[in-house]
């Protein structure tokens, strides 16, 4: 597993904002098999990182990580990781719960 400061220095380095677009991160293939790595362990390793820093959602991680949400969140409770969820957040699943018909 690479340290999680060079995890956090490629993270930065690619630009989030570009929504629908697909950002291109080149590694080397010795980087990745030095850390014993496989491209798919890189995209979950920075999925989680930047999920449990609160840059991504639930969602978007398990996206980031090319991953079903339900998958994402078995790699997450493995870590002792759960989900992000506060006062806010359900407040906004009480309006909208009050919000549909009955």
């Amino acid at each position: 597993m690479l340290p999680e400061k060079v995890i956090e220095l490629i993270v930065s380095s690619v630009i989030f904002q570009l929504m629908n677009a697909i950002v291109n991160l080149d590694i080397s293939a010795d980087a990745l098999a030095s850390a014993r790595m496989s491209l798919e362990d890189l995209r979950l390793e920075m999925a989680i990182l930047l999920f449990r820093l609160d840059r991504l959602s639930l969602g978007k991680a398990a996206e980031f990580a090319f991953l079903p949400v339900g998958v994402f969140q078995s790699h997450l409770a493995s870590r002792k990781l759960g989900p992000h969820y506060d006062v806010t957040d359900a407040l906004e699943d009480a309006a909208a719960l009050a919000s549909l018909p009955r």
